[in-house]
């Protein structure tokens, strides 16, 4: 395919000459310009990174020093512990109240032999005469003054830590560690004391692993160093400036130059009771040496990116002049109709690219309007279909309702007549006298089917009228009241307990009659509902809130609720789920007439008690707005079944 640099054709001198893109000054300066560009963000993100890896190496070796700090405090602890525990066995051994103190200084030079870092053991009394010493005889003092420490362990009677000093007998430098020796009477009558060998204090921590060059140092409260795991000899007795933390915690990990001449990062940790500070230095060249792997990776991800970089706009510059025709044309040919998928776009390192990036950008726009109209166009004839569908159903029900209209009001005119007849003719056979009580009773069974049919009939005539007299701002709360002075002794009798519940004040639109009529109907199916499930404590719920720009009035009974299958046919006309002869089926469908031919919505849904809710919504009476014709015809069935956007809330 011929292209608008070029002939492919042409021959090919050298290793440059196959990149003939860069015969073109405005080409090889753009490809030169975008590989600079493209190494300078992984550049940047190669030196991020090495400062960021450095930053999270010093964090590691912060938190090894602090972790190797604490370990070794710890060590220490449970070493003092174990004296201390020694020191509570000693206190009350028998050998101490040897008069000959032999057994007494064969036990202390025992326990020398088995502590290796106690230079001497002693009980010394009030009077500075030496009870028991490990020591052998020529290297005790028999008699010297009480020092001050032991003054103080003797007057406060509670265990105590000295200073350091040097060892009189031993000539090393220590530390002793004291305890009360409780006499007869129980008040301190001698110091029992352990003179720690600083000098090789320092193997407590030789089992602690630390990094090539670390160091431990112990100092004490005055900053003197009494033991390091280097050069102890050489620097105990020494000041070290090193922070303290406060309390039993430990101080922000710093560097410093240490005793040696050595950059450490130093974190220090305080060490029990005993008050002193242990630090662990770790050397600064650790993180260096840490970060060296991660900063050489760095250094060869960024060689090999800059070496494929070149290797691709090379590559690129190569295909560029080929790919350039190719693109205009095949982009050409999709904005014409063609949907062809188009070659890859290398791009936009000339004006040639973004012309072709131009003709892409009109295909695809071409693409989007045409896929937009069709789903538009999907769109409008499935709203289309489904309307069609809609008024259909709703012709049929129309016509369905319009049927039983006509047949309910040509019933009641033709029967209401002889019902008439029969009730005065049962009337006046019933005041003459002399009948039997057998007639009596069958007398008053011909008026109670009588009234029956008579009440049936005036349900078909209310069902066909729908409306009974005009409508006015209605109180739900004062249909509730009235309905439950109605049934209020029936509920009582059947054991029903009756919780009203008024959460809202708005007034409907609507008769007052009429809803009166649906709500009585919902209360009396909830007490026949919880009579039919037998001899348990019945609960019915009143309840009406508040639901957008609606009024929601809701019956909850605990009775057995209404099955799957019959959820469909609740207010379908004759339906019902009573035996013959306590039912007419006509109860929720007159209602869903009257709560339609007021814009509200008529529903059923399952209440948390296992039982029904029966509820409807009619819109909020507002004077300032106008009232909404009300629907002469019914133009279709209620909503059966799950109330699909409002939940009971018991």
């Amino acid at each position: 395919m011929p292209t608008n640099l070029d002939d492919d054709r042409a021959p090919r001198r050298g290793f440059l000459a196959r990149f003939r893109v860069f015969r073109t000054p405005s080409i090889r300066r753009q490809v030169l310009v975008s590989a600079c560009l493209l190494l300078l963000p992984i550049v940047i993100g190669a030196v991020w990174s090495s400062t960021r890896m450095r930053h999270e190496r010093r964090a590691e070796v912060d938190a090894e020093a602090a972790a190797l700090a604490a370990t070794s405090a710890a060590y220490l602890d449970q070493y003092l512990r174990g004296l201390d525990s020694v020191a509570a066995v000693l206190i009350t051994h028998p050998a101490l109240s040897d008069p000959d103190h032999d057994s007494c200084n064969q036990l202390f030079a025992d326990l020398l032999k088995a502590e290796p870092l106690l230079l001497d053991v002693v009980v010394r009394a009030r009077d500075g005469a030496v009870n028991c010493s490990g020591l052998p005889g020529d290297r005790v003092s028999r008699r010297t003054p009480v020092t001050v420490f032991e003054g103080e362990v003797l007057s406060s009677g509670q265990p105590s830590i000295s200073d350091l000093t040097i060892s009189a007998e031993t000539q090393k430098p220590t530390v002793v560690l004291g305890y009360p020796v409780p006499g007869p009477d129980g008040s301190p009558a001698g110091v029992l004391g352990f003179g720690v060998d600083l000098s090789r204090l320092q193997t407590l921590f030789a089992s602690i692993p630390l990094p090539e060059g670390s160091v431990i140092t112990l100092t004490d409260q005055r900053g003197l160093v009494l033991a390091r795991s280097r050069d102890a000899d050489r620097v105990i007795g020494t000041t070290m400036a090193v922070p303290n933390g406060e309390g039993q915690g430990r101080s922000p990990t710093v560097a410093v130059q240490d005793l040696d001449g050595v950059d450490r990062l130093l974190a220090t940790v305080m060490a029990g009771r005993a008050g002193w500070a242990i630090s662990v230095g770790i050397p600064q060249s650790v993180v260096a040496d840490r970060s060296w792997p991660l900063r050489r990776r760095n250094i060869t991800i960024v060689s090999i990116a800059a070496l494929t970089s070149l290797i691709w706009w090379l590559w690129a510059g190569a295909r560029l002049s080929r790919q350039l025709g190719e693109l205009r044309d095949a982009a050409r040919r999709i904005a014409g109709g063609d949907l062809s998928p188009p070659p890859p776009v290398a791009g936009a390192l000339n004006r040639e690219v973004g012309a072709v990036q131009q003709a892409l950008f009109t295909m695809a726009e071409n693409i989007r309007q045409t896929r937009d109209a069709l789903d538009q166009q999907a769109r409008q004839e499935r709203r289309m279909r489904e309307k069609v569908e809609s008024l259909q159903r709703q012709v049929v029900r129309q016509e369905r309702l319009a049927a039983v209209g006509v047949l309910v009001s040509g019933v009641a005119h033709e029967l209401n007549n002889p019902l008439q007849a029969i009730l005065g003719g049962a009337e006046l056979l019933e005041r003459r006298p002399g009948l039997p009580p057998d007639a009596l009773e069958e007398i008053d069974f011909i008026k109670a089917q009588s009234a029956r049919a008579r009440e049936i009939i005036r349900n078909l005539s209310r069902f066909s009228r729908q409306r009974t007299g005009p409508p006015a701002p209605v109180d739900l709360q004062d249909v509730v009241a009235e309905v439950v002075q109605l049934r209020g002794t029936n509920l009582d009798d059947a054991r029903i307990s009756l919780e009203v519940r008024i959460e809202s004040t708005r007034p409907v639109f609507a008769n007052f009659t009429e809803l009166e009529q649906v709500v009585l109907n919902f209360v009396i199916n909830g007490e026949q509902a919880i009579r039919a499930a037998g001899p348990h404590q019945g609960r019915m719920t009143i309840r009406v809130s508040d639901v957008g720009a609606h009024v929601r009035l809701e019956v909850i009974d605990n009775g057995p609720g209404v099955s799957a299958e019959n959820e469909s046919k609740l207010f379908q006309p004759f339906f019902t789920t009573k035996p013959v002869g306590a039912g007419t089926g006509l109860g929720l469908s007159v209602g869903y007439g009257i709560i339609d031919a007021y814009h509200g919505t008529i529903g059923y849904d399952g209440s948390e008690w296992g039982g029904a809710v029966f509820f409807f919504e009619l819109p909020a009476f507002d004077p300032e707005q106008p009232v909404k014709a009300l629907s002469v015809e019914r133009l279709e069935l209620p909503r059966i079944g799950r109330a699909p956007t409002v939940n009971p809330r018991t």
